[in-house]
């Protein structure tokens, strides 16, 4: 309840110094600390989920993708339903996120447990990203995170013409080649387990019997993907 309390609250000067160093990164000037701060916890370092990003990233996930879905709808007045998305989904799926949130400097400002080494070739910096939009959604409400988003995501970092001819489906790619070359390509669970409240699968991408790439996610289809795109890279496709 206090920190609930606190978190409604602007806190202008209870973090000296972290308002400048994150308006450096974002670009916006935080209007609530303690917000940020949340948004920047990952559940390594912080156990509950009023301290930890995983609620944020829930909100920012749905902000992000309602304001990508309302720019596409614009920008191709003409195309149906099945165009937009899959062009949304070349937007904010997790690799292009976490990429994003690297070049924008965020993993410097996420706090999480550095002694994982699996956490620092992971994609939580996308979900940082995520968490950051529902923190900015809610310290300056819809309008202007749709403008951040626009400003700071989309036009510097999502380039849509190029995303246009980009094959997103890499599993589709991938089941495409081995069955022209003759290759018997399944994609099998490894594992399942929680890892703090949301449960984790990882797949693996298995051809001609031999685990050839893994994928970690919240979803067997995400992980999929990304053991997918793992095996593209590794086979040189």
């Amino acid at each position: 309840m206090q920190l609930l309390k606190r978190l409604f609250r602007a806190d202008k000067n209870e973090l000296p110094g972290f308002q400048k160093q994150l308006q450096a990164v974002l670009g916006i000037k935080p209007g609530n600390d303690l917000l940020y701060e949340i948004a920047l916890s990952h559940r390594s370092v912080k156990d509950t989920p009023e301290e930890n990003n995983e609620r944020l990233e829930y909100l920012g996930d749905a902000i992000l993708s309602a304001i990508i879905a309302d720019y596409l709808f614009k920008r191709y007045p003409t195309k149906g339903e099945g165009f937009l998305t899959e062009m949304r989904s070349k937007m904010v799926n997790r690799q292009q996120l976490n990429d994003i949130a690297l070049k924008m400097g965020l993993k410097k400002l996420t706090r999480y447990n550095k002694f994982d080494n699996a956490l620092r070739t992971s994609q939580i910096f996308g979900n940082t990203l995520e968490a950051l939009v529902g923190a900015v959604y809610l310290d300056k409400g819809y309008r202007k995170t749709q403008q951040w988003v626009l400003k700071q995501i989309v036009i510097p970092h999502m380039f849509v013409e190029d995303l246009e001819n980009i094959d997103i489906n890499l599993k589709n790619k991938l089941i495409g080649w081995a069955s022209k070359k003759g290759h018997a390509l399944t994609f099998e669970l490894a594992s399942e387990k929680l890892e703090g409240n949301r449960r984790v699968f990882i797949m693996n991408a298995v051809l001609d019997g031999e685990v050839i790439a893994q994928g970690k996610g919240f979803n067997k289809k995400d992980a999929s993907q990304i053991a997918a795109q793992k095996a593209v890279e590794h086979l040189g496709i």
